[in-house]
């Protein structure tokens, strides 16, 4: 995904590291570098947005549920896959 205009950081490049992002897993260098594309690229604003929202609500019905290990790893996978898929 690009919104088209230019920008320090890559769109694609934010989008691939939103949820590290919001699980607090970057260094304080990524972390800042996301903070100032979001502030102003709304399209990843927007896109961020929306998989805070499906955090929370992950979090919300299925907090109390063991996780298995590689679910995480499954899910990004996946979500690469799709986001690839769209590029296309």
């Amino acid at each position: 995904m690009s919104c088209g205009n230019p920008h320090d950081t890559d769109c694609r490049e934010v989008l691939d590291k939103v949820y590290s992002y919001l699980d607090g897993e970057l260094t304080e260098g990524d972390v800042a570098e996301i903070r100032v594309h979001l502030d102003e690229c709304s399209p990843c604003l927007k896109e961020y947005d929306l998989d805070k929202a499906v955090k929370a609500l992950v979090h919300k019905h299925c907090g109390c549920d063991p996780v298995p290990a590689d679910l995480r790893s499954k899910v990004l996978a996946r979500i690469a896959q799709v986001r690839s898929e769209l590029a296309d």
